[in-house]
């Protein structure tokens, strides 16, 4: 089953599951929920961004403005529609 199948799934259970089911549930995923990232403090992460950074700089990779990015995701998604 697909990752998207049981997200659904779980959804659909979740609207229709009584209470006491939903506090279980609950209990099971609310460290996860509550668990809060930091990005500030990932150094991986940070240093990933600065080497993406300095290659961008150096011309090595290529950026793309807000309107390529939105007129991409139009595209995409009238692939997948139409």
């Amino acid at each position: 089953m697909t990752i998207k199948a049981i997200r659904e799934k779980l959804q659909d259970y979740i609207k229709t599951a009584d209470d006491k089911k939903i506090k279980a549930i609950f209990t099971l995923v609310k460290s996860d929920i509550e668990e809060k990232y930091n990005w500030w403090e990932d150094k991986e992460f940070l240093d990933d961004l600065d080497e993406r950074e300095k290659r961008y700089e150096a011309g090595l990779d290529r950026g793309y403005t807000l309107e390529e990015v939105k007129e991409e995701i139009l595209k995409l998604k009238a692939e997948r529609s139409g």
